[in-house]
């Protein structure tokens, strides 16, 4: 059996504005088990100025993984709870392994109609206009849920955009879900979180940056939206530290990104405990390619939120892998009469 890994760097069709910067193209990993026509294939999504694994020795930390893991196996995951992106691909590429290497990660999700997943429309930061049009877009497609990317420009220009949602359309027809991605200080998120009160909004993503605990806890306490952790969970990788920040946030939800928290384990343990407390939770893809976007889905077919999920990134690329999904205004859709074509990749 061998094991490699290689770097592929996927191109935006149009860039994607977010407070941390506009993203023209986002490189990630594919670590492969091969054994004479069979291959296996998981996505090592390395988000770069965001995973806590984005440092110096990742490739090499791969090349050891790729030599150990046709020996060790599962047995390999231990090592790797420092290296959350670098777990997900290996807990996928082992389960494409076992499952005949056939991109089936939760074989008991596959049927022979597929599976649909409801997702929400994307708008991504850009000029008003730019916004404007992406949301009258969404909105005539017909999505159901459309969240926003704030905090990089004018608040009262997205304001705006969010009143003009409202006027179109009300809370019962259409969800807005908000992503500040820590662009707020506490002073700001408390007198911003007031204003958008009034627009029936569902949730509001990682207001503050992360590790300001006490701040966000009082926010979880006093706001009158949902307060989301994303960015928080990012570094948090044992059960010590989880029931650390879930007992002091106490938040009402969580946002589940599979490489970023160190994959399906790491997402159960992590829905088990916001469960618990009273609260909910949403998986949402971080730029994978369709091999991620793949086993994340399968994933969150395994059962089912309340909430619809955050899974309409793949069309996002120009060189994406051609696969068995397609996404529309109902979700996220696995069609198994589709074919996979990875020839750019292998």
């Amino acid at each position: 059996m061998q094991c490699y890994f290689k770097k592929y760097t996927l191109h935006f069709k149009k860039p994607g504005g977010t407070s941390r910067g506009v993203l023209h193209h986002k490189d990630t990993y594919f670590i492969f088990l091969k054994q004479g026509d069979n291959i296996a294939v998981g996505e090592c999504n390395r988000f770069a100025g965001l995973s806590c694994d984005d440092r110096e020795g990742y490739e090499q930390k791969l090349q050891e993984v790729c030599n150990r893991l046709p020996n060790e196996k599962e047995a390999l995951l231990i090592e790797l709870s420092e290296w959350p992106s670098i777990y997900f691909g290996v807990e996928t590429v082992l389960k494409d392994w076992h499952n005949n290497c056939q991109r089936i990660i939760f074989p008991e999700v596959i049927s022979e109609n597929g599976f649909s997943i409801p997702v929400n429309g994307l708008i991504w930061m850009g000029s008003k206009d730019d916004m404007l049009q992406q949301i009258k877009s969404k909105l005539s497609e017909g999505y159901t849920s459309v969240k926003l990317k704030i905090g990089a420009i004018d608040f009262n220009t997205e304001l705006n955009l969010i009143q003009f949602i409202r006027q179109q359309i009300n809370a019962n027809e259409v969800e807005i879900r908000l992503d500040a991605n820590g662009a707020f200080s506490f002073g700001e998120a408390k007198e911003k979180l007031k204003q958008l009160s009034e627009y029936d909004i569902s949730y509001i993503e990682q207001p503050i940056r992360a590790g300001q605990w006490q701040e966000m806890a009082a926010l979880a306490e006093n706001s009158l939206i949902a307060i989301a952790l994303d960015e928080e969970l990012i570094g948090i990788n044992t059960q010590h530290e989880r029931e650390k920040l879930i007992k002091c946030i106490q938040p009402q939800l969580l946002i589940l990104k599979h490489a970023l928290i160190g994959g399906f384990s790491a997402a159960d343990a992590w829905k088990k405990l916001i469960v618990e407390s009273g609260g909910d939770w949403v998986i949402t893809s971080a730029l994978e390619s369709n091999i991620g976007l793949n086993a994340i889905a399968q994933y969150t077919a395994l059962e089912k939120s309340e909430y619809v999920q955050g899974l309409g990134t793949g069309q996002l690329f120009t060189n994406n892998f051609p696969s068995p999904y397609n996404v529309d205004h109902n979700g996220l859709h696995y069609h198994p009469q589709q074919q996979w074509d990875l020839s750019a990749l292998l």
